[in-house]
C-alpha cells in the first residue's frame, strides 16, 4: 500500500509542475509622453542710464535677459536677437534724438545656462560690441538636445552727440527670439 500512494502523489505532482511550464507568459505595453512647451524670452521692463553731458557717453548694464527653450526638441537651436529704436526727448527734433547708430550693445558671457548645446555670445566683450541701428544677434544655441536656457546681462553704451539738449530721452532696445 505503500507504493500506490507513492506512485499517486508522483503523478500529481508531475501534473502540478507540468501546468505551471505551461504557462503563458503575460505582457503589459505601457506609453507616456514628454510634453514639450514654448520658447521664449523675458527682459528687464526698464532701466535708467544715468545721466551724462552733450558728446560725453552714457552706458549701464540692461539686467538679465532670459531665453528658455521648453519644446523638448531632439536638435534644438535658437538665436535671440536685438535692435534699439533712437532716444528722443521733448519734440524730437535732430537736437532731441540720438540716434540707435549711437547706441552700442555686447551682450557678454551666459551668467547662467542649463541643458545641453553650445551657448554662444553674440559679442562676448566690449571690444566687439555692435551698434544697434538694425538687428543684431544677441546670443544662441546651437546643437541642443532638449529643453535648454541661457542668462546674460547685457551692457549699452550710448555715445551722445555733442548738438544734444537737456531731457529724459527715451527709447526701445527689443530683444526677439527665433
Amino acid at each position: 500500500m505503500r507504493i500506490r500512494y507513492s506512485v499517486v502523489a508522483g503523478v500529481a505532482m508531475a501534473v502540478a509542475v507540468s501546468g505551471v511550464a505551461d504557462a503563458a507568459p503575460g505582457d503589459t505595453t505601457v506609453t507616456f509622453s514628454v510634453s514639450g512647451s514654448s520658447l521664449s524670452i523675458s527682459v528687464p521692463s526698464s532701466v535708467s542710464l544715468g545721466a551724462g553731458l552733450p558728446g560725453a557717453t552714457v552706458g549701464g548694464q540692461l539686467g538679465a535677459v532670459t531665453v528658455t527653450d521648453a519644446r523638448a526638441l531632439l536638435t534644438a537651436s535658437w538665436t535671440a536677437s536685438v535692435i534699439s529704436t533712437s532716444f528722443t526727448t521733448g519734440g524730437a527734433t535732430s537736437a532731441e534724438t540720438v540716434a540707435a547708430s549711437a547706441v552700442s550693445y555686447w551682450s557678454g558671457v551666459a551668467t547662467a545656462t542649463s541643458g545641453v548645446g553650445t551657448f554662444t555670445p553674440g559679442q562676448a566683450t566690449a571690444g566687439v560690441a555692435q551698434t544697434l541701428n538694425s538687428s543684431r544677434t544677441a546670443y544662441s544655441l546651437t546643437a541642443g538636445v532638449g529643453n535648454n536656457s541661457a542668462t546674460w546681462n547685457p551692457t549699452l553704451s550710448i555715445a551722445l552727440p555733442a548738438s544734444a539738449v537737456n531731457g529724459t530721452y527715451t527709447g526701445t532696445v527689443t530683444h526677439s527670439i527665433a
